[in-house]
């Protein structure tokens, strides 16, 4: 992917970030110093670092389980938008496209739980719609996020991970291009459909409907 670099090797998978995703360090720095100041600033990048942290994490989820089936996974790009990791190939039974696609998910799933049960995050109603108010615990924002991860990733969008795993469905009862062709629509019109209420709610929504 152009405009990335390699920050780190992990079993053999390069993990590279993109230029766009220290813009995004940059914004968060900036806006969170004119608040509060350099600890705020601190506060705010060290943040999102944590979850892109989760997200390398989510990542190395379909890396292990891609690798269960022989598959290697040369690179992870992280994106202001999330991580995108690149399988030499694709699997070739749709129900190994199904544990590769929840494995990501899963590790998710896990950390929350983590954050919640070990460390004793609350995470209420008023924390998922907070996650960017720094007034709210920093682990209660981070299991937050983890867990809108999950949420976000199933939705069936592909290539999301959702995308995928109802590619990979259609794909037990249709050939492969034909179930690619039908995800890929439907990938298409959710990302018209967040571009749409991205101009109206959040704009980083637009994002993620140029990124489907």
């Amino acid at each position: 992917m152009q405009w990335s670099f390699p920050v780190l090797q992990v079993a053999g998978t390069e993990i590279r970030i993109h230029l766009t995703f220290l813009l995004l360090l940059l914004w968060i720095g900036i806006a969170h110093w004119q608040d509060g100041g350099s600890a705020a600033a601190i506060e705010g990048v060290g943040f999102i670092v944590a979850v892109f942290a989760c997200v390398v994490l989510h990542e190395f989820g379909h890396v292990m389980a891609a690798r269960r089936y022989g598959i290697r996974t040369p690179k992870i790009t992280l994106l202001p938008i999330g991580g995108v990791a690149e399988l030499e190939r694709m699997p070739e039974k749709p129900s190994e496209e199904i544990v590769v696609a929840l494995a990501g998910p899963l590790v998710n799933v896990v950390i929350a739980a983590i954050l919640v049960l070990g460390l004793g995050a609350t995470v209420g109603t008023d924390v998922l719609t907070s996650m960017e108010d720094p007034k709210v615990e920093f682990v209660g924002r981070l299991a937050a996020v983890n867990i809108w991860l999950v949420l976000f990733n199933l939705i069936p969008a592909f290539p999301m991970d959702g995308g995928r795993i109802l590619r990979a469905v259609l794909a037990s009862r249709l050939s492969w291009p034909r179930a690619t062709q039908i995800a890929a629509t439907i990938g298409q019109g959710l990302a018209f459909v967040f571009g749409f209420v991205g101009l109206f709610y959040n704009p980083m929504l637009i994002f993620i409907g140029i990124f489907v």
